[in-house]
């Protein structure tokens, strides 16, 4: 008797047997049926419990000490994972192995889709752990002890051994414990395998966290373009604009399946605060600059204005003092010839060039006490005017100095954060 037939003869194991396959497997109903089962990670669920009702002597059957028999013909414990939402769609496998001690050995693949809280807060440098809790859905703990056949080491050992890929996440650990709970005066035991990973960031710093600090960079550096000129004011509103197509993406990318707000969500939206600060205040000291430009252009227009009347008034006394001289003249000639008294022709042609050059120097002096004048109006009007492009510069210094600082503590900060 050396074939598995045999040993299915001896144990009467046939398809239309239904002892084997309706009731628990114990020859005495008080007897807890051991079950135990590995969940690897990307990987095979392992059940194995001990069916009472099976066993045989190898030594009759030529040292077979293990058969393969359909699934269908043995009882099965009712093992459900808790967590699970879908269906499962993989490929079962159809049969299990039957050691003559009465082992029964169950092998599947199963695709587990399941719900798992998770916590965002420091995405994407989070690390994640969800757990699969595995239990008896009719036995309670009197009738199905559920046990782990592999420990925490082992199950992440073997975890790390049969992983091929992991995509976005590292696997870091698998941890195996028991709990019970209590329901309808039951108790009732499950197995809860908890693994951790982490979510791999490089990704989303490159394509996203850079890009951002690159801007930030980009509007600390358009302090240094004129203020006059709007070519800055453009830049800012550009740069902005690039912000806010980042935040879109991020909304993307970004579950929403968090109670804290992400520290990510937080770096953007402090950022896209202080650039919009950083714009207001651009738009604020253009329009202290424009304002300053307009007052200068009403100063220039009234200095002209007021150069022509001084131009006309200079004409004006120009010609009364020629008239002044002429009548002056007339009365010395009409006195001297009253008088009869004739000067000799040196004398009046030195009392001629006397009279000429002190002409001269009073209309010069006049010219520069006009000039003296004006300059002191142009300076008074322009200190005064001024103000507004003052107060433009201290605006503009000082939030410079304030946007520096913040960044420079802000962004050491939330990466302390990221990293404890």
């Amino acid at each position: 008797m050396c074939t598995y037939q045999d040993v299915l003869d001896y144990l009467n194991l046939t398809a239309d047997n239904s002892v084997f396959k309706l009731t628990r497997p114990v020859l005495n109903y008080t007897h807890p049926t051991i079950v135990e089962l590995d969940i690897l990670l990307y990987a095979i669920l392992a059940v194995r419990w001990n069916d009472e009702r099976i066993s045989w002597d190898p030594s009759q059957f030529c040292g077979i000490t293990r058969i393969s028999i359909p699934r269908e013909m043995l009882w099965r414990p009712d093992l459900f994972i808790y967590e699970m939402i879908q269906k499962d769609e993989s490929p079962q496998n159809l049969y299990m192995s039957v050691t003559y001690n009465g082992m029964v050995i169950s092998e599947e693949d199963i695709k587990v889709v399941s719900t798992c809280k998770m916590d965002v807060h420091k995405f994407p440098f989070d690390t994640q752990r969800c757990n699969i809790s595995i239990g008896s859905a009719i036995h309670s703990v009197d009738e199905i002890r559920v046990l782990p056949f592999s420990n925490s080491s082992r199950a992440t050992q073997f975890s790390r051994e049969v992983m091929k890929t992991q995509g976005e996440w590292e696997f870091l650990q698998l941890t195996v414990d028991t709990a019970n709970f209590t329901f309808h005066d039951r108790e009732w035991e499950q197995l809860v395998y908890t693994f951790t990973v982490k979510r791999r960031p490089l990704l989303h710093v490159i394509n996203f966290l850079l890009p951002i600090l690159f801007f930030l960079s980009l509007d600390l550096a358009s302090y240094f373009i004129a203020d006059h000129r709007g070519e800055k004011l453009g830049f800012k509103v550009t740069v902005l604009l690039a912000i806010s197509v980042l935040l879109l993406i991020l909304n993307d990318i970004l579950p929403s399946m968090s109670n804290k707000t992400p520290l990510v969500a937080t770096y953007c939206i402090v950022i896209f605060a202080l650039m919009l600060l950083s714009l207001l205040e651009t738009i604020l000291v253009t329009y202290l600059m424009e304002q300053d430009d307009a007052s200068q252009e009403k100063l220039r227009l009234r200095d002209n204005c007021e150069d022509k009347q001084e131009k006309v008034q200079v004409y004006d006394c120009n010609t009364e003092e020629k008239r002044q001289t002429c009548c002056s003249c007339i009365c010395k000639a009409s006195d001297d010839e009253k008088q009869h008294e004739m000067l000799p022709a040196a004398q009046e042609v030195e009392n001629s060039l006397q009279s000429g050059e002190s002409h001269v120097l009073l209309l010069i002096l006049k010219e520069m006490k006009d000039l003296q004048k004006t300059l002191n109006l142009h300076l008074g009007f322009k200190k005064e005017e001024g103000k507004a492009s003052q107060w433009a510069t201290r605006i503009n210094r000082a939030f410079f100095i304030f946007y520096v600082t913040t960044v420079s503590l802000f962004i050491p900060l939330i990466f302390m954060e990221w990293n404890t």
